[in-house]
């Protein structure tokens, strides 16, 4: 079983910044790829931000240059920092935890970010 936990979102005024985490548990082996990813009412969930197990990073165009995802492999826990943030980063925040050895994918419960003055 592996579990996986966001926290860190909240409301924050524009310009402001956050820091998610993302803790992951449970039977972990392998390489994985980890993924952060966002959902507003009505819309699909896109892909914000990616990381290998070797540091390569690829953002969205709507967060390159204000976002910046990291991953420390000792505490099993992926980072992003967002700064000047926007109404439009308005979403709930998911992370993905996706072994590369397996078509399985491990999401968290997702952790709500709203960015308002």
């Amino acid at each position: 079983q592996v579990q996986v936990v966001e926290s860190g979102g909240g409301l924050v005024q524009p310009g402001g910044s956050l820091r998610l985490s993302c803790a992951a548990s449970g039977s972990i082996f392998g390489t994985y790829v980890i993924g952060w990813y966002r959902q507003a009412p009505g819309k699909q969930r896109e892909l914000v931000a990616v990381i290998t197990s070797t540091g390569i990073t690829n953002y969205a165009d709507s967060v390159k240059g204000r976002f910046t995802i990291s991953r420390d492999n000792t505490k099993k826990t992926v980072y992003l920092q967002m700064n000047n943030l926007k109404p439009e980063d308005t979403a709930v925040y998911y992370c993905k935890l996706h072994p590369v050895v397996s078509s399985q994918d491990y999401w968290g419960q997702g952790t709500q970010v709203t960015v308002s003055s």
